[in-house]
């Protein structure tokens, strides 16, 4: 690999950090989903081809999905079948951050 694009895909990594931290933030803020989601979109064809590739697909439908599930446990609330879906979609949050983000540590895709 010449020195260029080592230097692209070593900014593409720490980037992906960047975004799984943002996202594990987002448990405690939600607006930081929201600029990791952007990043995501923004950055996701200069990993094309690349091993991080996975690991933006990943965040991308990490996103996607819990706003689906959290939506649904919004709708269903109050016959109480909300609060079991929304545990289950945090803990399914929780665990594909921390899988992707243990995953970008040890120079692996993901598995989409």
């Amino acid at each position: 690999m010449e020195p260029a694009a080592d230097d692209k895909l070593a900014s593409l990594k720490t980037l992906t950090h960047v975004t799984y931290a943002l996202y594990a933030l987002s448990l405690f803020s939600g607006i930081t989903a929201i600029v990791a989601i952007v990043l995501d979109y923004i950055k996701k064809d200069d990993a094309r081809g690349t091993w991080l590739e996975s690991h933006f697909t990943c965040q991308i439908r990490t996103f996607w999905w819990s706003l689906v599930w959290g939506v649904l446990g919004a709708l269903t609330f109050f016959i109480l079948v909300g609060w079991v879906v929304w545990g289950v979609a945090f803990v399914w949050f929780v665990y594909r951050i921390a899988k992707g983000w243990l995953n970008l540590n040890d120079g692996k895709p993901m598995i989409v």
